[in-house]
């Protein structure tokens, strides 16, 4: 039973950061512009200019997907590496109470 309620919850941390996901449409409408003056000298190219017109969506890096996969790895490592440890001990706990019953009772 407990090996069941493991896995449910093993599998349930798999989809939590597929299903948070959530595709946003994109605007169709710009915010209002407001008049700036214009720069009295031009911008050096070494200076920051800051971009006032939208991102295009493919100029965009897909962040909550990227997280969502990143989380999804970690935890996959994570049980991975718990799986591991709770067999290597399960083989100690066999071997420790096979050679017990071997020896003989002391007094």
């Amino acid at each position: 039973m407990k090996r069941y309620v493991a896995l449910a919850l093993f599998l349930l941390t798999l989809a939590v950061p597929a299903l948070s996901q959530t595709q946003t449409p994109p605007q169709t409408q710009t915010p209002p512009q407001t008049a700036q003056p214009a720069p009295s000298k031009p911008a050096a190219q070494d200076e920051f200019v800051p971009v006032n017109a939208p991102m295009n969506p493919q100029d965009t890096i897909p962040a909550p997907r990227l997280v969502g996969i990143a989380y999804g790895f970690i935890w996959v490592v994570l049980f991975g590496y718990l799986w591991s440890v709770r067999s290597r001990l399960s083989t100690v706990e066999r071997e420790i109470e096979t050679v017990s019953r071997r020896l003989p009772a002391r007094k």
